[in-house]
């Protein structure tokens, strides 16, 4: 196949800028979702359970839809892109609808929709890179789109107490509503961000009509998948086991860093307490914080990219996020927890957002990029799952096991993360993932 034309500057920021919008609305479920559903009177140990949605439907999802879009190709509209618009239709509906959840069931039932939609989003955007930019330029590439998926999340994280610090909103449930109106505005916000961000990158990038030489596919559907797997790369198979173990990390901290500060750090009772929305604040800017630290080093990484090699800069990402998730079990200093903790944790989600896509995108075969990108989302969403199933296990068995602890086995599971780093190849082939 002939080599792609190098892109500018603007041009890989309009390819990338999507993914400030996706993040925007991940931001505010991984901010607001365990919140959401204590308000709604979720137990302790159902939390993982309700959290199933994410991972499941990537697991379904993802190698489906990387599957159709390698096979589509629309003259106006391209191959990618009308899989970015139909999931952010879709994820802007579930956005709008979830504060005005009534009920458990509700709620649940609307984040299942929300991340089903964000997956149709954001797989073929790991693709996209791929598609478009020679292989010299791909670790830009995810870099830019790391830039982005920071910079959504820390507006994100902070929107809510924005809302109430600076514009007067109450923090309050409305007349006959469990969840906060700064909750309400918030999410309304974010459906909006996320269908015009989407649009701005559906609208000012074209993609490359298939090559005259680009082999065709015997297999399709379910039968593409299994062969794929079959013929999975090596390194793809190195990484696995890093993806595993980060993502397993990752999920604890997700679903139990916000009500283990407002709970455990804080002490809060009940969830009407004021030390509660408290606790729920404070975290949120430890969650705005890592996203921040992320924005600015994944714009580092634009440059560090250029000097050393996509598996050190991960094993070094990933020993700072293991170290500061892990310490969290032990700090009670709000400005060590959000300055010192949550630093770490964001030069590892930089990295993770990433460097294991440029680290595998140089190994995978050009037709086939949409189903093996959705295939390595099993190595993220398999773990999820696990985390999900054990822990409330564990969490219904074993009272004294609280969710501070949990966040603590994430951080132990990200440093395991970075030592499987180590493992990788770090061949020629892995050293073009090199911007030049």
């Amino acid at each position: 196949m002939t080599e792609k034309p190098r892109l500018s500057f603007w041009q890989i920021w309009n390819m990338s800028f999507g993914f400030f919008g996706i993040q925007f609305g991940w931001g505010l479920q991984m901010g607001n979702m365990s919140s959401i559903y204590e308000y709604l009177g979720a137990k302790e140990n159902e939390l993982p359970l309700l959290w199933l949605a994410a991972p499941l439907t990537g697991l379904i999802v993802q190698p489906i839809i990387g599957a159709m879009s390698d096979r589509t190709w629309h003259p106006f509209w391209g191959r990618r892109r009308p899989y970015f618009l139909i999931g952010a239709i879709f994820s802007s509906l579930a956005l709008l609808f979830m504060p005005h959840s009534g009920t458990l069931w509700m709620a649940a039932g609307l984040l299942w929709i929300l991340d089903a939609s964000v997956n149709v989003s954001m797989e073929p955007f790991r693709a996209f890179v791929a598609d478009l930019l020679p292989e010299k330029q791909r670790t830009v590439g995810f870099a830019m789109q790391s830039v982005f998926i920071a910079a959504g999340a820390v507006i994100a994280s902070k929107l809510p107490g924005f809302l109430r610090d600076y514009w007067g909103v109450s923090a309050d449930t409305g007349v006959g509503q469990a969840i906060p109106k700064t909750v309400h505005i918030a999410f309304t916000v974010g459906a909006i961000v996320f269908l015009l961000s989407v649009l701005w990158t559906v609208f000012t990038t074209k993609e490359h009509p298939p090559a005259a030489d680009e082999p065709r596919k015997e297999k399709s559907g379910v039968g593409e998948i299994i062969d794929a797997l079959k013929h999975m790369p090596g390194r793809m198979k190195q990484l696995a086991f890093v993806q595993f173990f980060t993502w397993m990390g990752l999920f604890c901290m997700w679903i139990f860093f916000s009500v283990a500060v407002a709970r455990n750090i804080m002490g809060a009772e009940d969830t009407s307490s004021k030390l509660y929305k408290d606790g729920i604040d404070l975290a949120n800017n430890c969650f705005a914080v890592y996203n921040l630290v992320a924005f600015l080093f994944a714009m580092a990484l634009l440059w560090l990219g250029r000097i050393f090699s996509a598996k050190w800069i991960h094993f070094f990402s990933l020993l700072a996020g293991g170290l500061g998730l892990a310490a969290v079990g032990f700090v009670r200093d709000p400005m060590i927890l959000q300055w010192v903790c949550f630093t770490g944790i964001g030069i590892a989600w930089a990295s993770i957002l990433s460097m294991p896509y440029a680290m595998l995108s140089n190994a995978l075969p050009e037709n086939r990029m949409g189903v093996y990108m959705g295939i390595f989302n099993f190595f993220i969403v398999i773990p999820q799952i696990l985390v999900a199933i054990v822990l409330s296990r564990v969490m219904e068995k074993f009272e004294d096991f609280s969710r501070l602890n949990a966040v603590v086995i994430g951080g132990i599971c990200m440093l395991i993360a970075a030592v499987f780093t180590l493992a990788v190849k770090d061949d020629s082939a892995s050293k073009s993932t090199r911007a030049a």
